[in-house]
């Protein structure tokens, strides 16, 4: 506590440029990842795969894969500057500052008698603030939709559901941030200086309820869940569960064709709890030993405690993150550089900081990273063990010809925004070796499949 105290006492220093910092650092990290972005580039301008694939992957696909790579890079970098005239725009016109005065004019002039004070005054400013950077985005998110995705043959959605997507997500942030936001700022206002500890248990807390309630609340918003049918798929992956003690509740297939062909499997629940997700996608273009594979690579992530030993990593984070933000809360000349001079809410304090805690947030993605590919590894291994090498390999090759994902990348660019080894190095830890090219899915039956939106296998 005297350390914490004591480093805000240094940093609050009258006249210190904070906004000249912090802007320092979002010019600097943009201009980082461009570089990486750069180096990337050339690698996707290549045209022979890497030897590692050569005899995996039809020429064809490679060039359609690096074709859509460059496509999205190019699409990255004018978004990415999008998104620095935005951020630039925000300090130099001092938009925090102008919105909160007038969300308090709003507060003052239209709320009903007891809804003052500034957790209501915070809670207009976050949804007005969230809404117009919501509204500025969406070319940016129509476009990646229905010209980039559209142009590879990719996107299976509609405009009403983009739309409808939309609509539920703003409700839904709405729904959850208001109780939330609320929780937030009370702790902080009732629990003094040490509330960063009152803090990480209330963000430990929300953890397990998200855990619990989201499958049950909010996945059926937006997909449907249905019980895996019986057969020979149900079969082998309970038989999975019962050789490593799952503790497997529910099966189920989930209908991820309703937005792309973009397929996956993935486990959740509480230790004693768990249930499988297997998309519908999946099961339609893999077989079924394939299936089980992908799902005894998952279960290695359980089985060697990778999900537990990321989820106690998250909670360190949190607490230092809360623990940081106790040494800027009452730094008065953070909050004057950026225009506040009379009022210091907590949530203005909380953006800033975050802000200037970026070049920490970046070395601690750099170290994730490596860490995550180093447990991809080991949930590859693992699968190996089970007598699954041959059918992991290849549903991975399937997988990527499906996405038309990265077949090669650069050190540095993987470095940093990879959570996941390529597939040349997956292939080449299984010990891969193939008898014939993989066919491309959209030249034998006639389907495409999406792009990969988030985490894989």
């Amino acid at each position: 506590m005297d350390i914490l105290r004591h480093l805000g006492q240094y940093l609050d220093r009258p006249q210190f440029p904070w906004k000249k910092l912090i802007v320092g650092f979002q010019i600097t990290q943009y201009l980082f990842e461009g570089f990486l972005s750069s180096r990337q580039y050339r690698i996707l301008q290549q045209t022979k795969p890497p030897k590692t694939l050569d005899g995996e992957i039809k020429q064809e696909t490679f060039d359609k894969s690096q074709a859509y790579g460059r496509a999205k890079a190019q699409f990255g970098f004018v978004s990415g500057l999008y998104s620095q005239a935005q951020n630039l725009g925000t300090v130099y016109y001092d938009v925090l500052p102008k919105l909160w005065d007038l969300t308090g004019v709003w507060l003052y002039r239209y709320s009903p008698k007891g809804f003052t004070g500034e957790i209501m005054h915070t809670i207009i400013f976050f949804f007005t603030y969230n809404l117009i950077t919501t509204l500025i985005n969406l070319p940016v998110s129509y476009f990646s939709t229905f010209v980039l995705e559209e142009k590879f043959g990719f996107n299976k959605s509609t405009v009403k559901l983009w739309v409808t997507d939309m609509l539920k997500g703003q409700a839904l942030g709405i729904a959850l941030g208001v109780p939330l936001l609320s929780a937030f700022l009370a702790i902080i206002q009732k629990t003094g200086n040490s509330f960063f500890y009152y803090l990480f248990l209330f963000g430990i807390a929300v953890q397990l309820f998200a855990i619990t309630i989201y499958p049950i609340a909010i996945l059926p918003l937006f997909n449907k869940l249905s019980p895996l049918e019986e057969g020979a798929l149900k079969t082998g992956v309970e038989g999975l569960a019962r050789r490593l003690n799952f503790p497997l509740n529910n099966l189920f297939v989930i209908d991820g064709s309703k937005r792309s062909a973009h397929s996956n499997a993935y486990f959740y629940g509480l230790p004693w709890k768990k249930h499988i997700v297997i998309y519908d996608t999946l099961i339609e273009k893999s077989e079924t030993e394939e299936v089980v594979a992908v799902l005894s690579h998952e279960l290695g992530h359980w089985s060697l405690s990778h999900t537990t030993k990321l989820f106690g990593i998250a909670q360190f984070h949190l607490f230092y993150i809360f623990a940081l933000f106790s040494v800027f809360i009452n730094n008065r000349s953070l909050y004057q550089s950026f225009g506040f001079y009379n009022e210091f809410p907590i949530i203005i304090g909380f953006i800033l900081f975050s802000e200037a805690l970026a070049p920490m947030d970046t070395i601690v993605k750099l170290l994730m990273n490596i860490l995550s590919r180093k447990f991809e590894f080991e949930a590859d291994e693992f699968a190996v063990k089970l007598g699954y090498s041959t059918e992991l390999a290849r549903s991975l090759i399937k997988l990527q010809i499906q996405n038309l994902s990265t077949m090669d990348a650069d050190w540095m660019y993987a470095s940093y925004h990879f959570s996941h080894p390529i597939l040349p190095e997956r292939l080449g830890a299984l010990g891969w070796s193939s008898r014939e090219k993989e066919a491309d899915p959209a030249t034998t039956d006639g389907t495409k499949s999406s792009v990969a939106t988030g985490r894989e296998l």
